[in-house]
């Protein structure tokens, strides 16, 4: 699916925490079922061994409440029967006990062996998530990265997804695992009386539709937020980052961006108080509501016990008052098993949406190589009539190129001057196919650079720009990134830092081309603007290019 900007939508007058509650309705929390299979088939391709060990456990895990509250009932029947023989026999006690004790051990060994592959499991699928979000964003355009939209999908999907996949199918097998314990517990109960079985199930359906509200109005609340979020992040890096720091400093502005921050935090405390107080008081009220219903119960199975003694035991009224109590909270658990599968699927979705963009521009199905027919290394480079203007821009009013036109021929070296803000930079987005005219063509060799292979025309430039990356990693991955493959080809590295100046600057770090460069390192040592710029010059120094080009390659020298 291709993503474009962000077009602006019209706006009701009615404040945001209505709007959210008015567009949530119950049918959603089960369709939220429907993305159930892909969430699972994420998971199952990340470890295969993992998921189907969570799986089964937690299907063995549903049977043991109802085996456990069975032997309760036989250890008090055969405690009341040793009691009531002479001599008392004790033998029934010791093994309904002992089955007690295994019963316990067994479902503690299978809680811990669930803990423990949840959280392997979690971990691979983040570290998965990870990645696939990581591959996606390395195949889009600069134009997605440049749109505010994409920025905060790309937030999203890059915190939250990397735990809810694994928490969607955790819950899921709970509920798996609680549909056993609730069906088990329903068998015990039928045997007393069918209607107990049905109070049991419908108490709890309303707190489910309270929770699952206001799982809705959450989701909402966080797209809703997304970009101040992202402004939150924002100043958080300015204020924690070396490289804003001396300004910040010199300007006086920490104050200023703390205030900022501060703001903002504040202001999604009171909206957090506000829907976190009504939904747990909510859910108070439920709860409240459930517990009276369930004491009711009880004293009906007690009044039971006293005056039908051979059909209630007292084993038995310690059965159907505990299979009374797991009905209710399993059903419980069911439902909000179900409400919180929902809220997950809304954040999952963020990930699936952002996995199904697509970049825009590609390589052709039948690439065609970038050759010349000339002796010298250069490649001729044509302009035809290009007009370019930016994604939410007026291209009557604010085109950034209007038809423009030249040609350099091969072994030219030029300098093109003019204000800022001209189109200089823009022209060389062009010509790298970081972003395609809106008319004209761009020619290279004589063809237009449509009809190459992307990372094959792309290899044949070597590009600084004027807002050249400072990576924090070492001297020599700092130059080699301007050819990855050639990373460790020393002799290469130390050409293009000779022609670039570089050389000396490395010359003098304390441990040559394996010093890391930046702050960030325990061992790192930063570099003053100049020295990083003669860094990233000597990048566009390591590829064997035909074409060259400094965006203002000496602004910092």
């Amino acid at each position: 699916m291709t993503q474009s900007n962000a077009s602006t939508k019209t706006t009701t007058n009615k404040k945001p925490q209505e709007k959210e509650e008015e567009q949530f309705k119950i049918r959603h929390v089960f369709a939220a079922f429907a993305s159930l299979p892909r969430v699972l088939g994420l998971v199952w391709s990340t470890d295969k061994p993992l998921t189907l060990g969570m799986g089964l456990l937690s299907v063995v895990r549903g049977f043991i409440p109802a085996i456990s509250v069975y032997i309760t009932k036989e250890v008090i029947d055969s405690v009341v029967n040793a009691i009531r023989t002479t001599p008392h026999v004790t033998t029934m006690v010791w093994v309904f006990v002992g089955l007690q004790l295994v019963v316990n051990l067994l479902s503690q060994l299978f809680s811990t062996l669930s803990n423990i592959v949840q959280q392997l499991l979690q971990e691979k699928v983040s570290n998965r998530v990870q990645l696939l979000v990581l591959e996606k964003a390395n195949t889009l355009d600069l134009s997605f990265f440049e749109d505010a939209e994409f920025y905060d999908k790309l937030r999203r999907a890059s915190e939250e997804a990397t735990y809810k996949p694994v928490q969607m199918i955790s819950q899921t097998f709970d509920l798996l695992r609680t549909f056993i314990t609730l069906f088990s517990m329903l068998l015990l109960l039928l045997q007393l009386a069918w209607w107990l079985a049905l109070v049991a199930i419908i108490v709890p359906i309303p707190s489910f539709i309270a929770n699952s509200r206001y799982g809705w109005i959450g989701y909402m609340r966080m797209r809703r937020e997304s970009p101040e979020r992202r402004m939150l992040l924002y100043l958080n890096r300015l204020m924690t980052t070396d490289d804003y720091n001396k300004e910040i400093k010199l300007f006086n502005l920490g104050n200023y961006f703390i205030e900022r921050f501060h703001r903002l935090s504040d202001k999604f405390f009171e909206e957090s108080k506000r829907i976190v107080a009504r939904r747990y008081l909510t859910n108070f009220m439920w709860t409240g509501f459930s517990l009276i219903t369930n004491s009711a119960i009880y004293v009906y199975v007690a009044l039971q016990a006293v005056f039908d003694p051979r059909r209630v035991t007292l084993g038995s009224l310690t059965l159907y008052t505990q299979a009374v109590m797991q009905v209710g909270q399993n059903f419980q658990g069911v439902l909000d098993g179900i409400s919180n599968t929902y809220e997950n699927n809304l954040f999952v979705n963020t990930l699936f949406e952002f996995l199904e963009y697509k970049p825009v521009i590609v390589s052709p199905a039948k690439a065609q190589p970038v050759t010349s027919s000339n002796e010298i290394k250069g490649l001729e480079i044509e302009f035809r009539n290009v007009t370019f203007t930016y994604p939410g821009k007026d291209p009557e009013t604010e085109a950034t190129l209007k038809n423009v036109s030249f040609t350099l021929r091969p072994g030219e070296a030029i300098a093109l001057v003019g204000r800022n803000g001209a189109g200089k930079t823009t022209m060389v987005k062009l010509l790298t196919r970081l972003y395609d005219p809106d008319e004209g063509q761009i020619l290279i060799g004589g063809r237009d650079i449509k009809e190459y292979d992307l990372k094959a025309l792309r290899e044949e430039i070597g590009v600084i720009f004027q807002d050249y990356v400072r990576y924090y990693l070492s001297a020599r991955e700092n130059i080699g990134a301007g050819s990855i493959d050639q990373v460790e080809n020393m002799n290469l590295i130390n050409s293009a830092a000779q022609k670039s100046g570089a050389h000396s600057v490395v010359g003098e770090l304390a441990d040559g081309y394996d010093t890391l460069l930046g702050r960030w390192w325990n061992t790192g040592t930063q570099l003053s603007g100049g020295q990083w710029q003669k860094i990233a010059l000597a990048r566009a120094f390591m590829r064997d290019a035909r074409i060259l080009i400094l965006d203002e390659p000496t602004s910092s020298l």
